[in-house]
């Protein structure tokens, strides 16, 4: 949560009129419990999904992460219909079976940013953008020439493609009707 990728993301969805929240998974820094190997995580979305539901009825929901949790966060936001759309960053495409996210689908109407440092260590832009491809229409691959998984040094590159989307791109769409969003005005 800490990460200087997630709150520079948490940072872009702001600017782009989004509430956000981020969070730990259990049993990282002081969250309490242990890894389950993406099961019991998958559980810690849907909690965050339940959460922001309550506290903002009336709002679309995005599901975000990185690197493990944007394949978290993709598996548990692609079976829940309230999420209108995705944003995933470092996907770890050479650590992480992918099989069963190779076949879900993305549209139009539930779009995906996927953000990918053009140096990944765990999985350059190419093969980020060969993923992406499988997800059909509704996926946007944005590689960053330089960056790494971390996006070090290249922070501005990664909250100007995440506020560019949701705010004139294929992820505006989704929540476009919402009244007094930053972009209506």
């Amino acid at each position: 949560m800490h990460t200087k990728a997630v709150f520079r993301s948490a940072q872009a969805l702001s600017d782009a009129g989004f509430h956000v929240l981020r969070f730990n998974f259990r049993g990282v820094g002081h969250s309490t419990g242990s890894f389950d190997h993406g099961q019991g995580e998958m559980d810690d979305v849907r909690a965050a999904l339940d959460w922001m539901e309550a506290e903002y009825p009336e709002l679309p929901l995005l599901v975000g992460g990185f690197s493990f949790g944007s394949v978290v966060g993709l598996r548990t936001g692609l079976a829940d219909p309230r999420v209108r759309a995705f944003l995933v960053l470092g996907l770890p495409v050479r650590t992480f079976e992918l099989g069963d996210l190779r076949e879900a689908k993305v549209s139009e109407a539930r779009p995906l940013l996927l953000v990918q440092g053009e140096d990944d260590e765990f999985g350059n832009g190419a093969e980020a953008e060969a993923f992406g491809l499988h997800l059909g229409s509704g996926a946007t691959v944005i590689r960053i020439p330089g960056a790494d998984h971390f996006f070090h040094d290249h922070f501005d590159e990664l909250r100007a493609a995440i506020t560019g989307f949701f705010t004139e791109g294929a992820g505006r769409e989704p929540f476009s009707p919402l009244a007094g969003a930053r972009w209506d005005a």
